[in-house]
């Protein structure tokens, strides 16, 4: 059995779902078909959800009509029937005293309804699947927009929902799960990848692709650095560096359960198919020959200093991360002096609470507006070629890493 995974771009429109069904067409393995959100919906239904939260429901009305009208539009050219839509009217808020609740109920709706529409496409190009429900297969805590998986309970659920089924292919949604009680949750963005991952643990699966709209993992973001290399094979070691590090071509969490069973991970372009993309396996012949630039953007630079000017690593470090964890923050990098520790943090909602009760504890500086840059094989030519012209708040360079923190109006 394979797992294919088909991110937001894929799915994106009529198009994209076709070429999903030929690419599918041409695998005789039984397949599991991750899909995600079909392109922006993901952000869309978050509109949706802070105008709810505001109580402005002529807006959540005018957004919700435009994510029906979008779906509607590609059901309309794949001459699909449009009561395979399973949501059209706006739905009701959750709970407005708890967002990340809501978001959870609300957001998981863009992956049950791409999941829908692709599967109606397969059957209508006769391919004979059936459709899982993540949301009762895949089991988690409650712990809304990042929700963490029981594994034992889903491997369990899911092979038992394979093995009542006869069908070849299996279409099911990523980012989301479920509780036990019935609330929908959801794994953080981009979870759609780690889904693709357990899913392929949970079924000891050949392999697992994700198909993307690149050639395969690259050097670069092309759209920021010129002349990007496409890497053809990685140690899964350094697939897990790159992921931490912010590359955005694959999910943090998606490593860990594919190396635990030795299951290879592809990167392919769904445009082609046929080409070779990149391999992230055990059995690499060496560590990435080129350098390898990866932006991590909309980053806060938070400093601390304790008000009795105590060693901060024997008195502050625990409190200090204990606040960042109850907010939820993600941290990117971080630096420490005797009486200082620096952090920068992905900008999230949750930013200001968390600054509000720092600064309760500690004397705070903080800097919004930044983006990290990592750079993997770095060279002294390479760090004043990226250093020029660019105000640096706060860098990292070990042997052949170095990790800048820049302004972002800085970018040259």
């Amino acid at each position: 059995m394979k797992v294919y995974k088909f991110g937001g771009a894929s799915v994106a429109t009529s198009e994209g779902i076709s070429n999903v069904a030929r690419i599918i067409s041409l695998c005789e393995d039984d397949v599991l078909v991750v899909v995600s959100a079909m392109g922006k919906t993901t952000n869309a239904l978050e509109r949706v959800l802070d105008a709810l939260m505001a109580d402005d429901h002529v807006l959540a009305q005018r957004e919700w009509d435009s994510i029906v009208a979008y779906h509607d539009a590609v059901i309309d050219r794949l001459s699909l029937p449009h009561d395979i839509l399973p949501f059209r009217s706006v739905p009701s808020l959750w709970d407005k005293s708890d967002y990340d609740l809501s978001y959870d109920q609300l957001v998981s709706l863009g992956e049950l309804i791409s999941s829908a529409i692709v599967q109606a496409c397969l059957l209508s190009q006769g391919i004979d699947c059936d459709r899982l429900d993540m949301t009762r297969l895949l089991r988690t805590d409650h712990t809304y927009r990042d929700a963490r998986v029981d594994l034992a309970v889903s491997q369990a659920l899911l092979r038992q929902a394979l093995q009542k089924s006869t069908k070849r292919v299996h279409v099911l949604q990523g980012f989301i799960g479920g509780t036990e009680d019935g609330l929908r949750t959801t794994l953080g963005r981009e979870g759609s990848d780690y889904t693709a991952a357990l899913v392929g643990n949970f079924v000891d699966a050949e392999s697992v692709t994700i198909w993307k709209d690149v050639p395969g993992i690259l050097n670069a973001d092309p759209r920021l650095v010129p002349n990007t290399v496409l890497i053809p094979e990685l140690r899964y070691s350094d697939a897990v560096e790159l992921s931490y590090s912010g590359a955005q071509i694959i999910h943090p969490k998606t490593i860990r359960p594919l190396e635990n069973k030795h299951i290879p991970l592809y990167v392919k372009p769904f445009g082609d198919p046929a080409a070779p993309g990149s391999k992230i396996h055990a059995d690499a012949k060496g560590p990435i020959q080129v350098p390898v630039y990866i932006w991590r953007k909309n980053q806060v630079l938070i400093t601390v200093r304790p008000k009795d000017f105590a060693f901060v690593l024997e008195e502050s470090l625990n409190t200090l991360f204990e606040i960042i964890h109850r907010h939820r923050l993600k941290v990117s990098l971080i630096q420490a002096s005797a009486v200082t520790i620096s952090v920068s943090v992905d900008h999230t909602r949750y930013v200001a609470a968390a600054l509000e009760e720092l600064a309760e504890r500690f004397t705070l500086n903080y800097n919004g507006g930044l983006s990290l840059l990592t750079i993997r094989g770095t060279t002294p030519r390479i760090l004043e070629q990226e250093t020029q012209g660019r105000e640096i708040l706060l860098s990292q360079t070990t042997r052949r890493t170095a990790r800048l923190l820049i302004k972002e109006n800085t970018h040259t």
